[in-house]
């Protein structure tokens, strides 16, 4: 047994560092074709350049001062500008030229915040890590039990309730609930502030009262990020789980003396947990992708917001930057899926 045992351990081993050795090539294919796209879609940081200084030399009255044919720039200006802005070198040599940098540690400057693009994302950063691991904590500790309670308790009024529930709220935007729970808690009744992660006073609040302002700037957000969840988790429990309890192991297990209540906890629920193992991993990503609409609703300057926004003003550093990060966060999250798998089910054998 420790002979059998032991060989298990070794294929598990090799198999989670072949997956870590494949990060880095699979990290550089996603950045290569994100990098590639950036330098191909029209509407880039140059052209915006060389847009905004020929509208401001025709507002400036400089229209007989622009140089050759119709351009507000010269050559020599237009040149620099390519050198500023890293289109002066082929593709694969500029992409090179930034993979250097990233190894460095080194992400570039944002064109719009002229700002490092790591200061631009760790300030962001904080803000969509928190709400996503409430989210994610929330999520299971709730939906786990109360997709065994729905499963154990099936077509009763609990149930039937709980699924009308669960039901309307995936069925309601997050976005769109936002809007209305600002109009209603925010605007109406005051109960919760319209928006922000905390007040503009937070620093010159005590540590209680910090608490109480944070806790008071979350729960409009968080209830908007959980409703999506809430069903998605709950059914997939539920459904598996009474696969589970259907299947002849379980009848086999009662018909031998185990109690029901241990048949579901001992062997059901955790054949039914494989599942959500395989979906843990996702979630990762969304720790810090969040929803740019919910931010937008709820003016919280996180991390899924300055993606889009990065995207929108053609700030072309920091959508790597994105890119990478969340790139990085979806492997690690896979492998790690892959890991809570081998633990709830001891069935899987990775060789």
């Amino acid at each position: 047994a420790n002979t059998t045992t032991g060989v298990l351990t070794a294929y598990m081993r090799d198999y989670f560092l072949r997956r870590l050795l494949l990060v880095p090539p699979t990290l550089i294919g996603v950045t290569i074709i994100v990098f590639a796209i950036t330098r191909l879609v029209p509407g880039g940081p140059l052209e915006r350049a060389i847009m905004e200084t020929q509208q401001m030399s025709m507002s400036g009255g400089g229209g007989s001062q622009m140089a050759g044919q119709g351009m507000a720039i010269s050559e020599a200006q237009l040149d620099r500008l390519r050198e500023y802005y890293g289109f002066d070198k082929p593709l694969l040599q500029s992409y090179f030229h930034w993979l250097g940098k990233v190894v460095r540690g080194d992400l570039g400057s944002s064109y719009r915040y002229n700002e490092p693009v790591w200061e631009v994302i760790q300030q962001r950063f904080p803000v969509s890590l928190y709400y996503g691991l409430m989210t994610l904590v929330i999520t299971y500790a709730v939906c786990i039990p109360l997709g065994i309670l729905k499963a154990i308790r099936h077509r009763t009024f609990v149930d039937n309730i709980s699924s009308i529930l669960i039901f309307i709220g995936y069925a309601i935007p997050g976005y769109a609930l936002g809007s209305l729970l600002i109009l209603f808690f925010a605007v109406r009744l005051e109960w919760f502030p319209m928006g922000g992660f905390v007040s503009y006073n937070f620093q010159d609040l005590g540590p209680g009262e910090q608490a109480l302002d944070l806790l008071s700037h979350s729960v409009l957000p968080l209830t908007c990020y959980l409703v999506g969840s809430f069903a998605l988790v709950t059914l997939l429990l539920k459904n598996h789980l009474m696969d589970n309890l259907a299947a002849d192991y379980i009848r086999t297990a009662v018909a031998k003396g185990v109690s029901f209540r241990q048949s579901v906890t001992r062997h059901a629920v955790r054949n039914s947990l494989i599942p959500i193992a395989t979906t843990f991993g996702q979630n990762i990503t969304l720790l810090v992708s969040g929803s740019f609409l919910i931010e937008t609703i709820f003016d919280i300057d996180g991390f899924g917001l300055l993606g889009l926004t990065a995207i929108l003003d053609r700030d072309y550093p920091v959508v790597m930057g994105v890119v990478l990060l969340a790139s990085l966060l979806l492997l690690i999250g896979n492998i790690l899926s892959d890991i809570l798998v081998a633990l709830v089910d001891p069935r899987i054998r990775f060789q």
